[in-house]
Order: structure tokens, then C-alpha cells, then sequence
């Protein structure tokens, strides 16, 4: 049989170890290289550390938030099962997602608009000091931004890494170009829920002692 490393904690100390030069001279701090390393860590791509943006105190902000009990409302099951729950319970918040409710599907239909924009507004201000993250819908990142701006809702940051290639990139280049609150996102087409938890749980892991999480499982 192959000799191969079997221990989670040794796995991800050697993962963070390899990913580690990519980031040097990125003039990042420790906190921005958490974040930076597991985007590049969920992907297996190295590329994400030229592609990875965020705004000069996202991190701070998330961080705080996060220590504060902020929520985290997402654009898709797949961004929601991908956070580590437990951790983010530890610090007194929770994770919503309601795309699949059965009166946002009937809101989009009446509307002529995607589920994800229907769950959007139906957050409106429950968004206020608390967290996005949305991890495939280019129209949620969309949705998110108008709310910022025509009724000044306000979330503490904003996770926005919709993935694909009608809307991904050019959504993610309003976000930046508009930068309401502090926000992490991944240009062009690349991104998805994976990296969009990868980033709520790389900020969790800075907080939480991630040796309490290596044997639990992200929707627990």
C-alpha cells in the first residue's frame, strides 16, 4: 500500500504550508492570508491568489461582526451547507438561506425574477449588520447592491463569489466598482458556494480554535 499522510491536522498544516509562497509579497496581513490560503485551499488553484479582492477592512469587518453574533444569510443551499455551523453558533449566529422556500419560488414566478432575487429582498433589513454570502447567483450580487443603494441597506460585509459565465464576472466588477460595504470576491468567472463558505469559514477559524472543527462536519 502507498504511504500517504492520514491525519486532518497534519493535511491542512502541510496544504497551508504549500499554499504559503504564493502569498508572499502580496502585502497581506495574517488574517488576509487565512482567507486568502483557504479560497486557494477549496479550489486545489492556485490562481485564486491573484484573483481574490476584497476591500482594505473587509476582513477587519467580518471578523467583528462575527465576534458580535452576526448572521449569515446566503444565496444558495450549497453556500449554507458549506459553513461550519458549529462554529458559527460558538460565536451566537446563524445561517439562512431561503431559496427553496416555498413563497420565494411563488414571489419569483409572480415577479418574472430568479429565486435568488426574491430571497434577497425578502431579507431587505434583516441584512443590516450582518453578513452576505453568495456563492452562485450573479443576480442575488445584483440584487444585494440595488438594496444597498436605492434603500440603503447596509450588511457588515459582503461575500460575493457568484461563479459562471452570464453575469459572474460583471456582477462581481459592480461590487467592486461600487463597494457599498466591505466585501470579498473573486474576479472574473471563477468562484462558487465552496469558496464562498471557504471565505465565512476561514474567518469562523481565526475566531473558533480550528482544532475543535477538524472532526465535524460543515452542516453539523
Amino acid at each position: 500500500m502507498m504511504e500517504y499522510v492520514k491525519q486532518p491536522k497534519e493535511i491542512e498544516d502541510k496544504s497551508m504550508k504549500i499554499i504559503r509562497p504564493y502569498l508572499e509579497g502580496m502585502d497581506l496581513s495574517e488574517e488576509e492570508i487565512a482567507v486568502y490560503s483557504r479560497t486557494i485551499h477549496a479550489s486545489g488553484d492556485v490562481e485564486y491568489a491573484k484573483l481574490v479582492t476584497t476591500s482594505q477592512d473587509a476582513v477587519a469587518a467580518g471578523l467583528n461582526a462575527l465576534k458580535n453574533g452576526a448572521d449569515i444569510y446566503c444565496d444558495v443551499e450549497m453556500v449554507r451547507t458549506g459553513i461550519n455551523k458549529k462554529a458559527l453558533a460558538q460565536l451566537g449566529g446563524e445561517v439562512f438561506c431561503q431559496v427553496s422556500a416555498p413563497e420565494i419560488a411563488e414571489a419569483a414566478k409572480a415577479e418574472g425574477i430568479t429565486r435568488s432575487i426574491a430571497a434577497m429582498r425578502a431579507y431587505g433589513k434583516r441584512l443590516d449588520g450582518n453578513i452576505v454570502a453568495i456563492g452562485n447567483a450573479p443576480t442575488a450580487l445584483y440584487e444585494v447592491l440595488r438594496l444597498c443603494s436605492e434603500e440603503n441597506i447596509r450588511p457588515v460585509l459582503i461575500v460575493g463569489i457568484p461563479v459562471g459565465f452570464v453575469g459572474a464576472a460583471e456582477s462581481k466588477e459592480a461590487l467592486v466598482e461600487q463597494a457599498p460595504v466591505p466585501f470579498v470576491t473573486v474576479r472574473g468567472n471563477k468562484g462558487g458556494s465552496p469558496i464562498a463558505a471557504s471565505v465565512i469559514n476561514a474567518l469562523l477559524y481565526l475566531l473558533v480554535q480550528r482544532t475543535q472543527m477538524l472532526y465535524i462536519e460543515p452542516n453539523k
